[in-house]
């Protein structure tokens, strides 16, 4: 729990300290798809193991 914490509490800063308005949605942006797109990977590989695929 710690560790999400203190990564929460990066994550908050590094924005906190951007002065230009475009970087900063900008980054938000690609954060956001970043996150989304390792929550389909993680998604797709438990469901090749859940349904016995073959490495």
């Amino acid at each position: 729990m710690t560790t999400i914490l203190l990564l929460k509490d990066l994550y908050r800063n590094a924005f906190e300290e951007l002065n230009n308005r475009f970087a900063e949605v900008f980054f938000k942006f690609m954060s956001i798809v970043s996150f989304l797109g390792l929550m389909i990977v993680l998604y797709a590989f438990v469901y090749r193991l859940a349904t016995g695929f073959v490495f």
